[in-house]
């Protein structure tokens, strides 16, 4: 009934939103502009309206990049093109019109709550280079349960299709996450010996190993059993969507748990945003306005990726202890053996700590040295890893670096 509560309770603020969007457009009359307590008023109703949780996919909004450097850098129109479309994901590739032969990067999304769109400066950044492709991960609550079942083993199996699809001479990089489900997927193709196993992979910030330095993350999928997860945290979407019936761990959920962990700092948000409206401070509020569209956009993710990460992955740690299986074979890291290995990790990362995703190059004992390095960035958090000032200055760089230096080998 969790999910039938919320659509209820998000149906009567739909009501009052549009009470409230109805009273503002009322308020902007010339004739209310000089009292100033209906000014405070309507700054109050733009404030509510923002707070609003969604469940679509926010554009990515990619549709320039800077490509080339110094004399040579120029502006090219991006195309976002479908290449491959599967009833719980898209293979998604921002096309740089005119621009070939650059190196065909996959970015894995993770599945955590909020849309591949999370990593929109991730991918604008990396398309200067490369020719980016992207897990587009669709909502469960949208899949109908005709499509059947989507856990771990058929994410593993998303990466290697859309690998297939991209051709011989891929790269990954996999963020936070999908780390587990990449590196499961590269060693499967490597065992198989399958000619579309990357030339190198990256992984950024991802739990490989939940034992080393564990943060309050790990502590909570570990203070409490397997089987209380799927009793409290799992709900069924209401019959009004397209994947009605199908059991979820609700995207809202999510973020109400991301929220209450950092509480104060978004109430101070949202009250900075009233007063940048007082102020007449419009950037200042758009800037804070956009994150909140970005971050109120939610995806369900189905019952048995959410429960089997929660077991396999923080509660078992079966990938570095050697009993992670995809479709009942062990998945063998030692059997990479001609794709390069990068490892980031963030000094401050309390959602992945240090040491978690370096544990990779431990399982990868068939990746020859030289082949192998790490990049620990100090002074950044989990998100600094892969957005912001560091990883475009500091972090890029080395992934870029790998993935030119294995591009050219």
């Amino acid at each position: 009934m969790k999910y039938q509560a919320y659509q209820a309770h998000a149906d009567m603020m739909s009501g009052m939103r549009f009470l409230t969007d109805s009273a503002r457009t009322a308020l902007a009359h010339p004739f209310f502009a000089g009292f100033d307590a209906l000014r405070k008023l309507d700054a109050a109703y733009e404030v509510f309206s923002s707070a609003e949780v969604t469940h679509t996919r926010p554009d990515f909004a990619i549709h320039t990049v800077i490509t080339g450097e110094g004399a040579q850098a120029h502006e090219v129109a991006v195309e976002e093109i479908a290449a491959h479309v599967l009833p719980f994901g898209t293979l998604l590739n921002f096309r740089k019109v005119g621009i070939t032969n650059q190196p065909r990067v996959l970015i894995v999304a993770p599945m955590s709550g909020h849309f591949a769109t999370l990593l929109r400066e991730t991918a604008r950044t990396m398309l200067a280079d490369h020719d980016v492709y992207i897990t587009d991960w669709h909502n469960a609550r949208d899949v109908p349960l005709s499509a059947g079942r989507f856990g771990l083993d058929e994410y593993t199996e998303y990466v290697m299709t859309f690998l297939e699809i991209m051709g011989p001479g891929s790269h990954v990089v996999a963020i936070c996450q999908p780390c587990v489900s990449a590196l499961a997927a590269v060693a499967i193709m490597a065992e198989d010996r399958n000619p579309a196993q990357p030339l190198s992979l990256t992984l950024m910030a991802g739990p490989i190993d939940c034992r080393i330095n564990p943060t309050g993350v790990n502590e909570l999928a570990t203070s409490k059993p397997f089987e209380w997860f799927e009793k409290n945290l799992i709900s069924t979407v209401p019959m009004r969507h397209k994947g009605a019936m199908r059991r979820v761990y609700p995207g809202f959920m999510q973020l109400a748990a991301f929220m209450s962990m950092n509480m104060e700092r978004h109430v101070d948000a949202f009250k900075g945003m009233y007063q940048n409206l007082l102020d007449g401070e419009h950037e200042k509020k758009a800037t804070t306005q956009a994150f909140y569209e970005e971050y109120f956009a939610v995806l369900d993710l189905t019952a048995e990726f959410y429960l089997e990460t929660i077991k396999q992955v923080f509660q078992d740690y079966a990938l570095p202890l050697g009993k992670l299986e995809w479709r009942g074979r062990i998945v063998n890291p030692a059997a990479i053996r001609r794709t390069a290995l990068l490892t980031v990790e963030g000094e401050r990362d309390d959602i992945c700590a240090l040491g978690q995703t370096m544990a990779a190059h431990d399982l990868c004992t068939g990746i020859p040295p030289f082949m192998k390095s790490h990049h620990m960035q100090a002074g950044v958090g989990h998100y600094g890893v892969f957005s912001g000032r560091r990883w475009n200055k500091q972090i890029y760089p080395r992934v870029r670096e790998l993935i030119y230096s294995t591009t050219q080998a």
